[in-house]
Formats: C-alpha cells, sequence, structure tokens
C-alpha cells in the first residue's frame, strides 16, 4: 500500500512517562506543574481559560523571578541511554518563555533522591550549553556525547514557561538486570525497537512494544481496512538477541476490528541490517485472534536465537501490544555487558567496580582503560573475578 509504511528512526524519547519518566523535582511551578514536561500528547492551550493561579497553561510555568538566580527542573528517565537530541518546546508560551536554558546530564546508580541528584558528590556533565530559545517553538539541540545517562537537570534562564521536554536517544539497558531471568526482548524499556510496519494509518505500530497496558483502542497499532488479498506486517529488533519462548499478543480495546490472525517470523542480523535484507524463518505458525483478548502462544522447544521478528497481521485490524518473553543469548549478553560499562560516566564505573569488590585503585585503572572488550581482562585476582563475570553475565 503506497504511502502507509511506516519507517522509523532509532531514536526514542528516553524521557517518556510511558517508559517510567519522572519529573523529580522543580525549583518553582507557580503557573504550570512540573509533570507536564513528560506529558506524552503535544502540548495544548485554550486562550482566556483562568483559574485561582492565573491563565492555564499545559506546560511547566514558574514565578516572575525578582531576584538572581534562574530555575530549573530534575528528571529522571525511564530508560537509561544515549542522548542524541533534546527538544525543549515552548509551544503557546509567547511572552513568557525563558530566554535561554542549559541541560545536564548525569548517570548514577539506583535511585537517587532530589537532594542527593543536588549534591556535591554528583557528577553532572553540560550537554547543552547555555542556548538561546525561541516562543512556541520546537527548539531541538544535538548531542554527540556517548556516555548513558539516567538523569537530567533543565535550567531555565531567568524563569518562564516550557511545554514539553522530550530526550531523544537509544537505549542502553544494565544488562545485569537480565541475567538467569525471562524478559520481553521486545519491550522498549530494554531497547527494542518496531523498525518498519506495512500501514500506519490510524495508529503507529511504533506503539506495539510499549512497556505498558493500552489505556484505548489509540494507544495500540490500527492500520487501514484492507481491500486486497494482502496482509499487515510489523518488524521488531529485538533488544538483545536471544530465545523467544513465550509470544504474547494482546488485542486489547480492538472489539470489531482486531486482526482476525497472526504469524510470527524471526531472523539474525547485526544491529544495523535492513528489514528488507533478513532471512526469514517461521517462528510462531499461523493462529488465529480474538477481540480485546491477551494470547499467549507457547514457541515450539528448540527454536534458535534470533534478532529480529517479524509479525504478520491478517488481513488488516488492531493490535495494542505484543511481548516477546524469552532469554538473552549468552554472547549478546557478553556484549551487552562491555557496551553498558564502557558509556558509564567516569563516576558510575567507579561505583560499580568499587560495589564488586574492586579496590578504589582498580577502580579508577579500568575506569581509566575504557573502552575495555571481551577478553581483555585477567581474572587472576577474586575482585578481578567478580568484575569480569558482572561484565560477562557468568555470575548468573
Amino acid at each position: 500500500m503506497p504511502g502507509l509504511q511506516e519507517n522509523f528512526a532509532a531514536e526514542v524519547d528516553l524521557a517518556s512517562r510511558w517508559l517510567g519518566g519522572s519529573v523529580l523535582a522543580a525549583s518553582d511551578e507557580s503557573f504550570g506543574e512540573k509533570e507536564s514536561l513528560l506529558t506524552p500528547t503535544p502540548s495544548a492551550f485554550v486562550p482566556g481559560n483562568y483559574g485561582p493561579r492565573g491563565e492555564i497553561v499545559d506546560g511547566w510555568e514558574t514565578k516572575r523571578r525578582r531576584e538572581p538566580g534562574h530555575d530549573w527542573a530534575l528528571v529522571r528517565l525511564g530508560a537509561a541511554g544515549i542522548i542524541t537530541a533534546v527538544d525543549v518546546d515552548t509551544s503557546f508560551f509567547t511572552g513568557n518563555f525563558p530566554t535561554t536554558c542549559r541541560i545536564e546530564a548525569c548517570g548514577v546508580e539506583g535511585y537517587p533522591s532530589p537532594k542527593a541528584l543536588q549534591s556535591s558528590d554528583t557528577e553532572w556533565i553540560e550537554i547543552v550549553p547555555r542556548s538561546p530559545l525561541k516562543g512556541d517553538t520546537h527548539n531541538r539541540f544535538e548531542i554527540s556525547d556517548q556516555r548513558r545517562f539516567t538523569h537530567i537537570r533543565l535550567s531555565a534562564f531567568p524563569d518562564g514557561g516550557i511545554a514539553r521536554l522530550r530526550i531523544f536517544g537509544h537505549v542502553v539497558p544494565d544488562p545485569r538486570l537480565f541475567d538467569g531471568l525471562t524478559i520481553d526482548l521486545a519491550s522498549q524499556d530494554h531497547g527494542g525497537q518496531v523498525i518498519t510496519s506495512s500501514d500506519g494509518f490510524y495508529t503507529s505500530a511504533a506503539m506495539l512494544n510499549r512497556p505498558d497496558k493500552a489505556r484505548n483502542m489509540g494507544d495500540g497499532w490500527e492500520t487501514r481496512r484492507r481491500r486486497d488479498d494482502g496482509n499487515d506486517h510489523a518488524i521488531f529488533r529485538l533488544a538483545l538477541p536471544g530465545s523467544v519462548r513465550l509470544v504474547e499478543i494482546d488485542t486489547a480495546h480492538f472489539k470489531y476490528n482486531a486482526s482476525a490472525e497472526i504469524a510470527l517470523y524471526g531472523a539474525t542480523g547485526g544491529a544495523m541490517s535492513q528489514a528488507g535484507s533478513l532471512e526469514w524463518a517461521p517462528l510462531l505458525s499461523r493462529r488465529p485472534l480474538q477481540p480485546d483478548t491477551r494470547h499467549a502462544f507457547a514457541v515450539p522447544a528448540g527454536s534458535p536465537p534470533i534478532s529480529f521478528i517479524r509479525l504478520d497481521a491478517f488481513p488488516d485490524g488492531g493490535i495494542s501490544r505484543v511481548r516477546l518473553w524469552g532469554s538473552v543469548d549468552p554472547a549478546a549478553r557478553r556484549d551487552a555487558g562491555y557496551r553498558w560499562f564502557n558509556a558509564l560516566p567516569v563516576g558510575q564505573a567507579r561505583q560499580v567496580l568499587s560495589e564488586q569488590g574492586g579496590s578504589t585503585d582498580l577502580a579508577d585503572r579500568l575506569a581509566a582503560a575504557r573502552p575495555l572488550a571481551a577478553g581483555s581482562l585477567a581474572s587472576s585476582t577474586s575482585d578481578m573475578v567478580a568484575i569480569k563475570a558482572m561484565l560477562d553475565g557468568s555470575w548468573a
């Protein structure tokens, strides 16, 4: 169907509420709540609509500053990763937007409080130097830093309103969380991605692998009605290559327009493989679907590890979510361990090594020696054995 095919960029909004992003704290939110920064839908505004605090805005807006300083907001990313671009959206803020902004990022272990993040112990790295903003505009800043970050600090000078904040990038999962577990290999919060689909007429296939549950029919993938003998499809790049054991197809909220049947195919290939070059092998034979139902299909035992999935939907219709439950391939787990560790900011890298029993001297040396490669670490001492096992995934 010409003109309907979807081809997606590799970046996702790492701060998305759909992935679990949150605004932890802000210096002020007198006119507009800080949480609005991460609202998934575009900003909206109704002129002349007033409340007790003034005109109602759809964004984060601070009071007029009468003293030196500036306003700020702390954001925890829903999925940690390498940031490629930031969109500071000032939609509908025309006479009350900040004149400039600065964006810093940090990478930390665990779930620190706002107070801990603001302490001198946190290593904040400037990724967008103080830069001018335009009102009622998507102000996009490209980022070249290749480190993996977990939190963002947005500074607004001197005050004013920002409608939305989008932090685009590539998810870099912490592979320690996968060891010994069955995970959803397709999930966005692990780094899975829908790379193309045959049709996104009503709603995009990019929603199929979101980790949340669909709230309504508009939260899933819906194609137009087919008038030919073909079928629709969507192709996923898995977060990490692995063996799929259970397929979950959810048609929640699709009561009169769910896909009638599905079939799945798997393929192997590198991260940059193009969908058209993949060789597909059957993974799950054609199965009927029911409307508004969560289906679970066991994958035949002995299926080899794969890195891509093609979902065929017959003949068209709607699907809310797709989960691909399985285990990470050991070689892929090892590669992910080194990719993750090499991308950590130096402070977080030292902390990770220290928590594995490494001395301060060893932590400093290994953090400075990055990028490390698989097989580059000699495991002659107990602390090196533990560190190597953590990176390889052999401790599970």
